[in-house]
């Protein structure tokens, strides 16, 4: 037989049957070939005698589950190895069960409450009360130039009275119903026969407080406070309403631009 042109495993049968006992070296070649894989072991030496070649069987066959045990342990170490590993999000996701979330639902609201309307109510009712207040505080000034006072009425009630000096003849107040135009504390004076000017001060003519009520657009009429005091009570001005200087203080602290002015006879 020419060895090179035997396979490997070919070459060790025959070298174990020429050199050993030829039972044990089909043992041995068995051995080393269940050794090289399963593809190996399966080859029986030819011209064993029948003991050695059942004995050959037996040890293929047990090699063969020996392989086989041994494959099967790795499998199993490999997947106990997978199960140490730690789950993926990925797996971990897909072991939830799929759901829906119903949407939240709005809370529900309460019944509006049933109210009840007389029969024959108005539309509205006026707050009676509340205007019947509003007129009891509303000042209003009434001026009788025949007793040259000052009423200072607060709704149907007199407040205070003060004295006055109203106009000289020919420079006579105005009559009628006006209302408050102007105020200015500390005024200055123009006289209107001269058009001089005089700044405020104790010798102003308007005195401390100016309270106007009356204007053509050229001349101006009101309430001031004057230093000359002995003219109050007397038909002395050029048509204004000459006061006290603590009576004009008060007054122009109760009025105000719009409060309603009537002068009388």
């Amino acid at each position: 037989m020419d060895s090179k042109s035997l396979s490997s495993g070919s070459r060790l049968k025959h070298f174990f049957n020429r050199s050993l006992h030829p039972t044990l070296g089909a043992c041995l070649g068995v051995f080393w070939l269940a050794s090289a894989g399963p593809a190996q072991a399966s080859v029986v030496p030819e011209h064993l005698s029948p003991a050695g070649s059942i004995l050959a069987q037996q040890l293929e066959q047990t090699t063969h589950q020996a392989v086989e045990a041994t494959v099967a342990q790795k499998q199993l170490e490999q997947k106990q190895l997978e199960q140490k590993q730690p789950p993926t999000l990925r797996n971990l996701l897909l072991t939830v069960p799929s759901r829906r979330t119903a949407p939240a639902s709005a809370p529900e609201s309460a019944p509006p409450e049933a109210t009840q309307t007389p029969a024959n109510a108005p539309d509205s009712i006026p707050n009676s009360t509340t205007e019947e207040e509003a007129d009891s505080e509303t000042i209003r000034l009434v001026l009788k130039l025949s007793e040259r006072q000052v009423y200072v009425y607060r709704g149907d009630a007199v407040e205070v009275v003060y004295p006055v000096a109203i106009g000289r003849p020919g420079w006579e107040t105005p009559t009628g119903e006006f209302s408050v135009i102007h105020q200015v504390v500390e005024p200055g004076w123009t006289n209107p026969l001269t058009g001089e000017i005089m700044p405020p001060g104790e010798n102003n003519p308007l005195g401390d407080r100016w309270i106007a009520f009356w204007t053509d657009n050229t001349n101006v009429i009101g309430f001031h406070g004057t230093p000359n005091r002995e003219s109050v009570g007397q038909a002395a001005s050029h048509g204004c309403i000459r006061m006290y200087n603590e009576d004009v203080r008060q007054l122009y602290s109760m009025v105000s631009v719009g409060t309603p002015v009537i002068v009388e006879p």
